[in-house]
């Protein structure tokens, strides 16, 4: 059977995915959801055992973690993951839908949060969202590089660099820059802007409005790290109501 490319490493193996979760019945059935459509999980019921497997080589390529776990939370165990240099996508599994908890996994690092309630195809569409933006692009051509006054934007190694310094953006905060600066001057809607880090429509929080809080809380934390290399640093504007534009 020839496997999903998005599926598969560089070398064609299929991508080895760990798993945490106490829970063994949902830990299983969702390890046969992603061995059947070609991913290699690894299973752990214990955070405090998976801790130390992740953070000796071989690495998976990617994890997935539940967020209520007995003497090491989710959340604390990406943070520590995090700390060690783990640098692989990680995605929470949860049951817990209120945008608090998105923007708090977001924060520590986590490239998506995922209702346990979707079901097994919506996960192994995040899953393979994750994976795939976590391949490193080809280097475009020097002239790829896109300059806008104090910015620059090496679109090859998504970094952007503001005055010369470089930005320590994460992969989701460069795209929604990436995305506000090559339509600069052109006010950007909540709802593209929350798109460009997840699939096209995806709704998160309460009511069909809910993803506007986290593009607020995401915008926010992408202002800070400009505004902690330039205090004066004010090109990016709210327009409250609708979305937000870079000056150009």
């Amino acid at each position: 059977m020839t496997m999903p490319s998005e599926f598969t490493t560089a070398a064609g193996l299929p991508a080895r995915i760990a798993l945490v979760d106490d829970d063994p019945v949902f830990l299983r059935l969702l390890a046969e959801n992603l061995r059947a459509a070609g991913l290699d999980p690894i299973c752990h019921t214990d955070p405090q055992q998976a801790l130390a497997t992740l953070r000796t080589p071989p690495l998976p390529d990617a994890c997935v973690l539940d967020w209520n776990m007995p003497g090491l939370d989710g959340l604390e165990l990406l943070t520590r993951l995090r700390a060690a240099g783990f640098r692989q996508p990680v995605l929470f599994l949860t049951s817990h839908s209120q945008p608090m908890f998105e923007e708090a996994a977001l924060a520590a690092g986590a490239v998506d949060f995922v209702d346990k309630a979707r079901g097994p195809a919506i996960i192994l569409r995040r899953l393979a969202l994750a994976l795939q933006r976590a391949t490193p692009p080809a280097p475009p051509a020097p002239s790829d590089d896109l300059r806008l006054g104090d910015l620059l934007l090496r679109r090859g190694s998504k970094r952007a660099l503001w005055r010369g310094q470089d930005v320590a953006l994460s992969r989701s905060e460069y795209d929604v820059i990436a995305l506000l600066a090559e339509r600069a001057g052109t006010d950007i809607a909540y709802r593209d802007i929350y798109d460009v880090v997840r699939s096209d429509g995806f709704i998160a929080g309460q009511g069909d409005e809910g993803y506007r809080a986290n593009v607020r809380a995401m915008v926010k934390r992408i202002r800070r790290k400009f505004t902690d290399i330039d205090t004066d640093f004010a090109a990016l504007d709210n327009y409250p109501g609708y979305g937000y534009r870079w000056r150009p």
